[in-house]
């Protein structure tokens, strides 16, 4: 499939699609009447980027608002068994990211637990790395949220900018709210990813149980919670013209954590920013990713940083190889039945 010309509409329609998508009937009509163009336009282009440029279209739920217990795992290998171990790790339901990366924890993958869960976030990492066989394993929990939202800058004016707020913080986290099964219902078919045609909710509204009106208005409800961060398209990073992301992490001291956290949290380019624990041989305690066109713009926008905010100690990490790069999905049975698995071949007293 070939990819379609990222001409000035679609960078437009791109950068539309990542932040502000209408949770409304007819989405792609409100879309085209936002861009001066006709719905049929904006589905047809929508369509030619779909599977190249987009990724995915659907809501993006926040994990710790719905219960769910998640972690950020750094993990050492053997070169020889690397691949072998990320294909363990990457059967786990709940992992949805995982990288390898050119430092000695070469093992990157991020991982959520649902609240039912028998094992627990740390029962389950410690399995996981036996099974993998790990040299060593590092569990990084966020203990702050400064910034977490993919919105790559299609036109190429604000890569290198910073932004006035970040897209969702733990500012807009609230106290975690039990979800009925109705809710959970609609949390299932959010989370789908959305087609491309004129009225896209019709099908999820039906599936839920309930009207297209009711599936929006609780969409909005969630956001307006802070359990969805946004609904919204991600983009295939690469094909998208950002061939280079990479971790910075820095060395801060705890009593500027919070302030230079929120400062590195307002560049455009910076889509994660976290600050996570320590280790004695693991110092860095912010962690902030880059998306860039390349490498040294990508070096170019943590030197900035750097410059702005005076912390110095600091390295990056490039994502070398991709293992997995998926959405978490929400309430599902394969989670249940990878633990009952576990649990049976461990022998493990519940």
């Amino acid at each position: 499939m070939s990819v379609q010309p990222i001409d000035t509409i679609n960078q437009e329609l791109l950068n539309l699609i990542q932040k502000d998508f209408p949770l409304v009937e007819q989405p792609f009509l409100a879309m085209g009447e936002k861009l001066g163009i006709s719905e049929k336009e904006v589905i047809e282009r929508l369509l030619a980027l779909k599977g190249t440029v987009i990724r995915q279209i659907s809501a993006i739920f926040d994990t710790r608002s719905l219960g769910y217990q998640s972690s950020l795992v750094a993990a050492k290998v053997t070169q020889e068994r690397l691949d072998q171990a990320a294909q363990i790790i990457n059967q786990h339901p709940g992992v949805s990211h995982n990288y390898k990366r050119n430092h000695e924890f070469n093992l990157w993958f991020t991982i959520a637990i649902p609240p039912n869960s028998k094992l627990g976030l740390e029962k389950t990492i410690e399995i996981l790395g036996q099974m993998a066989e790990v040299e060593s394993i590092r569990v990084l929990p966020t203990l702050k949220l400064f910034k977490i939202g993919v919105q790559l800058d299609m036109t190429g004016k604000e890569t290198k900018s910073k932004t006035e707020a970040p897209i969702y913080s733990e500012k807009k986290r609230k106290e975690i709210q039990p979800l009925t099964e109705k809710e959970i219902q609609m949390i299932r078919v959010l989370q789908k990813d959305l087609e491309i045609i004129p009225r896209p909710f019709d099908s999820l509204a039906e599936e839920a149980g309930v009207t297209v009106q009711e599936l929006l208005d609780q969409a909005k409800v969630f956001k307006e919670k802070g359990q969805m961060r946004r609904f919204a398209a991600v983009l295939h990073h690469r094909k998208a013209g950002f061939t280079a992301n990479g971790m910075g992490v820095w060395n801060v001291p705890e009593e500027i954590q919070e302030e230079i956290g929120y400062k590195m949290a307002a560049y455009q380019a910076v889509s994660h920013c976290y600050l996570r624990p320590t280790y004695p041989d693991w110092p860095y305690n912010i962690f902030t990713m880059v998306h860039g066109r390349s490498e040294q713009e990508v070096e170019e926008i943590l030197e900035m940083m750097a410059k702005e905010t005076g912390i110095t100690e600091r390295a990056v990490l490039y994502s070398t190889k991709e293992y997995k790069k998926t959405r978490v999905q929400y309430f599902t049975k394969e989670m249940e039945e990878w633990e009952e698995n576990v649990i049976r071949q461990y022998q493990i007293k519940e």
